[in-house]
């Protein structure tokens, strides 16, 4: 099998979050309902807009960025067809299987209704388990690990795949290459973070062999004007604080939503921190009954001083300063070649940054959103948004840390890239409900069609030096030469998507996708001069689709199953492509099969699947600077979710995921990983989770949650492992009477400790940059305070 050389490539789970939206549920005891009928329970969080149904009976990080290298109701409000705009009315259920996914389904179908494993995660869940980023919430999720790192913000794994094996969209907008579009993502902005597990190309086109996390922002509810305010301070010294307000305004049809926060995050690792600034707003007109049109702005930017991770060193230097518990395994340095045997973290190094003292990471993001919804006749609507966005992005760092077990020092290695991206397209949907010979059926035809713009400038030399373990002194960046690569994706997108209903209880589901993408790139030297074999095009037709089933054994329980099929670029990354290199589309498809069971009096929800996925003609990264092909990629995993309120103050909810990924016919010169298990890829993740709420005048809640991330591997070498490890955070919040503020509907003060038992724990192992390891935040404590009126 061929081999690419890289210039410098770079850049038991008890149920999630979604779990704590028991809030909502109707209390069986009289003592409990007149207590919250004097003082109800405080919702900080904006009215539930997720629309509702009625319930049943980084470039790959381092390849990122670049190749080479690396809840108070709103008043009741008719079903609004714009988009994001409030359904009100239905309470979520413990698992949110009420909530529409729309990055998942464009029939408008429940995640219980869809025969594929979906969740939703409500911006309610996030404030009460006290997700702060996009990367916390996908550590709530059903099996789902991540980066949690500036460093690392497009770092996610899901059923045994990674980084742009998992496409992440923007209100369901593909942005471009996963791995080098996503930034750190501040919550205080989002309605809901939906997942969709598995293949789904049908909705969002190439890129999505793992599955889609889809980001919502909030949305604009009808019904009077309601606002929000909160803040929080933690002990490493970070602070949030975010506004919003929404409702309609006193021109008949026209409702509102605005939002702004402000975050900085610091890092537990010496000079890390992360500032965030997020504005958003969206407007919904109905003009008549038959028409509606909205538009939707926002601006975000984020700059960070980032962390990448601690190197590996030699359990014979460390000495009394090895730890044990966090990574094992011996290693010969992909850097600088020396032999450091068994190799540990040095506990001197915990909070160590080896960074350059003028390093940054900044990004600015505009986006420019808008569409019409118009009603052509009684079972025939038409629905279109267009969309702009524009991105400028910047990495200026050192990024390599490898221990030399010749000098015991550390070798470092700057880079630097920069990212300038357009983005304009357009989505329609036609959508017609109708019977076909007395079967109720849903069709929805969408056309897409999108062009990005992407200008890279980056490094064409990576100055180097090297420092000591202990106190190393960080130095500037120095002398920075730089070249640049273009690429330029035209995207054009026809799909089918149709929910028959044979029954009153068995639906057929699925859907068809041909699409085309093509791309052009050109790449120059440091003087501006174009390379050997550039300017190319390349062109791809990937033809996708979903078929599946779900049958409504019983009033509340759901059988459902599928198969599905996907495609993404095989390099990973359009500036891994080479011109001369004959790369076709990887392919995916994935079998799936479970139940989804809503019962005691909507008191209690489980879920159950299992899933058998192949993706074949994968590049892989070897371990560090090159990439091989390995003939597929297989995952087999089941996955289960339970949720239950026993009484009416205790909740209790729980997941446990577990995957089996390897790689077969992964063979290359000098070796083969077949066998091998993906890098960042646990067996079994696991969340856990209670909550006692006590009915005083002064309503308290006390809650604890505990995570479980079994082993993983570093690179596709499997020849490090990062321990397998276990956190718990506790919290307790009292909701203040309303005669305490008497401007104030509701109030509540919030006390949180994050991972309480200070476990030190390797959180993720970036392949491209194998000698060092990302570790996880030690204890915290943080305190927060929320509004609503």
């Amino acid at each position: 099998m061929s081999s690419i050389r890289l210039v410098r490539p770079r850049g038991f789970v008890l149920a999630s979050a979604a779990l704590t939206s028991f809030a909502a549920i109707d209390p069986p005891a009289a003592l409990a309902q007149e207590a919250r009928e004097r003082l109800p329970p405080v919702e900080v969080s904006p009215a539930q807009s997720r629309k509702q149904a009625k319930p049943a009976g980084r470039d790959a990080q381092s390849v990122r960025r670049a190749v080479p290298r690396r809840s108070a109701t709103a008043t009741a409000a008719p079903k609004p067809a714009v988009p994001g705009a409030a359904a009100q009315g239905q309470a979520q259920t413990p698992l949110n299987s009420n909530a529409v996914a729309e990055s998942a389904s464009r029939l408008g179908l429940t995640v219980r209704e869809i025969p594929a494993t979906v969740e939703v995660i409500s911006a309610a869940t996030m404030r009460e388990q006290g997700y702060r980023t996009v990367s916390e919430v996908a550590q709530g999720a059903v099996g789902v690990t991540s980066g949690d790192n500036p460093a690392e913000p497009a770092a996610f794994s899901m059923r045994g795949f990674t980084n742009s094996q998992i496409n992440m969209l923007y209100n369901g907008i593909k942005i471009g290459p996963q791995n080098m579009t996503s930034r750190i993502t501040d919550t205080a902005n989002l309605e809901a973070v939906e997942f969709l597990k598995g293949p789904a190309s049908l909705i969002s086109g190439e890129g999505a062999a793992g599955g889609s996390i889809n980001l919502v922002t909030k949305q604009p509810h009808t019904g009077p004007i309601r606002n929000e305010a909160d803040f929080s301070w933690d002990s490493l010294n970070s602070f949030r604080a975010h506004y919003g307000s929404g409702g309609s305004t006193n021109v008949q049809g026209l409702d509102y939503r605005f939002d702004i926060s402000r975050a900085s995050l610091s890092g537990f690792a010496d000079d890390t921190n992360t500032k965030t600034f997020d504005v958003s707003g969206q407007l919904n007109y109905r003009i008549s009954d038959s028409l509606k049109v909205w538009g939707a702005i926002e601006y975000r930017e984020d700059r960070s001083k980032a962390y990448w991770g601690a190197p590996l060193v030699p359990i014979a230097f460390s000495g009394s300063h090895a730890t044990s518990g966090i990574v094992s395994g011996n290693y010969v340095s992909n850097y600088n070649g020396t032999n450091l045997g068994a190799v540990t973290i040095d506990d001197r190094t915990f909070n160590t940054n080896y960074n350059v003292l003028d390093n940054r990471n900044v990004a600015q993001e505009v986006w420019l959103r808008g569409g019409f919804e118009l009603k052509l006749a009684p079972d025939l609507t038409l629905k279109s948004q267009a969309y702009g966005y524009g991105a400028e992005r910047s990495w200026f760092n050192n990024e390599v840390e490898a221990f030399n077990a010749g000098t015991n020092l550390v070798d470092r290695e700057r880079f630097f890239v920069a990212h300038s991206q357009r983005l304009v397209g357009n989505i329609t949907d036609l959508i017609w409900d109708s019977n076909i010979a007395g079967f109720d059926n849903k069709l929805v035809t969408t056309l897409s069609s999108s062009y990005l713009d992407f200008v890279r400038p980056g490094a064409a030399n990576f100055p180097g030096d090297s420092v000591s373990l202990v106190d190393p002194n960080r130095g500037f960046y120095g002398l920075l030469t730089t070249q640049q690569q273009t690429a330029r994706i035209d995207n054009e997108a026809l799909s089918f998507e149709d929910r028959l209903k044979l029954t009153r209880s068995f639906a057929l589901v699925g859907g068809l996708r041909v699409e085309h993408i093509g791309l052009d790139r050109n790449s120059t030297d440091k003087n501006g001069l174009e390379k050997a074999n550039f300017p190319f095009t390349q062109d791809w037709a990937p033809v996708t689709g979903r078929i599946g089933y779900t049958w409504d054994a019983v009033p509340g329980l759901t059988f459902f199953s599928q198969y599905a099929t996907g495609a993404d670029i095989s390099a990973n990354n359009i500036f891994l492509l080479g011109p001369t290199q004959n790369l076709d589309l990887t392919t995916a498809r994935t079998v799936e099969t479970g139940v989804k069971h809503l019962l005691w009096d909507n008191r209690a929800e489980w879920s159950f699947s299992a899933y058998d996925i192949v993706r074949k003609n994968v590049y892989a990264a070897a371990g560090g600077q090159t990439l091989n092909i390995a003939g597929r990629q297989e995952s087999k995993g089941v996955e289960l979710a339970a949720a239950v309120r026993p009484i009416e103050p205790l909740r209790l909810w729980g997941n446990i995921a577990y995957v089996d990924a390897r790689y077969a016919d992964y063979n290359f010169a000098g070796g083969s990983f077949s066998g091998n298990t993906p890098p960042n890829v646990p067996r079994i993740v696991a969340n856990a989770g209670a909550s006692y709420r006590f009915f005083t005048p002064w309503p308290v809640e006390l809650g604890i949650t505990g995570r479980y991330v079994g082993d993983r591997y570093n690179t596709d070498a499997n020849l490090v492992t990062m321990k397998a490890y276990t956190v718990a955070d506790v919290y307790a919040f009292v909701d203040i009477p309303r005669t305490v503020f008497n401007a104030v509907d509701q109030a509540r003060l919030t006390f949180r400790v994050r991972n309480i038992t200070d476990k030190r724990y390797a959180v993720w192992g970036d392949p491209f940059y194998p000698d060092q390891i990302l570790l996880g935040a030690p204890r915290t404590y943080e305190l927060s305070a929320a509004f609503k009126w």
